[in-house]
């Protein structure tokens, strides 16, 4: 649903009603997101904003609500396609401005240690900020392109590891706008899933719970990961990682590739030569060009293979369903 302008204009009004100046200054109209996903594409979102805090995400999400305005909350924009025509409404983006570390020695075992992250926080910086604290568990996310409370929503994970083996509690407004702690336990956490993509919720905040271990390993570690994802992976192109979940039994870059679907391409999108289950951009592809190579690469492997490919990739704004 559009947002007429007026109702923009009282959405301005009402944060500075309610003492949110700075926010309210900091707003854009017609922002191009292009620039704000991994894929490069993405036309404009209505209203635009980057909080810092987690009250200032909150005030932007009552304020929208009281106003009718439909909201989405975005991080590194790494798992995102973005839809040509824009996407109505609020997206309010952690970025940098929502990104501080801090760590704290567990009180009652010196073995493991807290880090304390904003849900912006990078996960290559968050693992770098770990290696260097000598703190192991967060290798795998040395090359993930994507943020932490995107981390956490979908249970990001690589080379056998994921979030959950490392998430001891969650800060998040859950759906009814209320700052809540939520522990491990209460995450729900699955293959690329979590409780806030079931039920709703944005994180806002993640405590991590590491180990101690071997400086010298962790870094080597670290570069092993970085070799094989050099070696195997288009990080040369614009992409959003893997495009599929991987289906039970199968490995999603074996089908395409059997399926005669590799280097295929819709537009400027195109399945990756390098690995079959990425697809990137060539330089000039636009979010219809990727979301109809993707389903021609769906449709095809559910005729050939039965197999129904999922998208992990998020297909977000006006024309999509999602």
């Amino acid at each position: 649903m559009m947002v007429d302008d007026s109702v923009i204009a009282l959405f301005r009004s009402r944060l500075s009603e309610m003492g949110w100046e700075a926010l309210e200054s900091g707003l854009r109209t017609d922002e191009i997101m292009k620039p704000h996903t991994s894929f490069r594409v993405g036309g404009p979102a209505q209203i635009y904003a980057e909080p810092s805090s987690t009250e200032e995400i909150a005030a932007l999400i009552s304020c929208a609500r009281e106003l009718g305005i439909p909201f989405f909350l975005m991080g590194n924009g790494s798992n995102l396609v973005i839809s040509d025509e824009g996407i109505d409404g609020l997206v309010i983006r952690l970025g940098e401005n929502f990104s501080a570390i801090r760590s704290e020695e567990d009180p009652e075992n010196s073995e493991y240690t807290y880090i304390y992250a904003s849900a912006g926080t990078l996960l290559t910086r968050l693992s770098s900020f770990a290696a260097k604290a000598g703190l192991t568990g967060l290798e795998f996310a040395s090359g993930i392109p994507g943020s932490l409370g995107g981390a956490v929503f979908m249970n990001a994970g690589a080379y056998d590891h994921d979030m959950s083996e490392v998430l001891e509690k969650v800060i998040a407004i859950s759906s009814s706008g209320e700052v809540e702690t939520v522990g491990k336990e209460d995450l729900q956490l699955g293959y690329r899933s979590s409780r806030f993509m079931k039920e709703g919720g944005i994180v806002t905040e993640a405590v991590l719970r590491l180990k101690k271990g071997d400086p010298e390993q962790i870094f080597s570690q670290i570069k092993e990961y970085t070799e094989k994802r050099t070696k195997s992976q288009p990080l040369q192109y614009p992409s959003a990682g893997s495009m599929f979940k991987r289906p039970a039994g199968y490995y999603t870059g074996a089908l395409i590739e059997q399926a005669g679907l590799k280097g295929f391409s819709v537009g400027g999108a195109q399945v990756s030569e390098k690995h079959a289950g990425f697809v990137i951009n060539t330089g000039n592809a636009t979010a219809s060009d990727i979301d109809a190579l993707v389903r021609k690469i769906q449709a095809t492997i559910k005729e050939k293979n039965g197999v129904e490919l999922v998208r992990e990739v998020r297909f977000i704004g006006r024309g999509f369903d999602s």
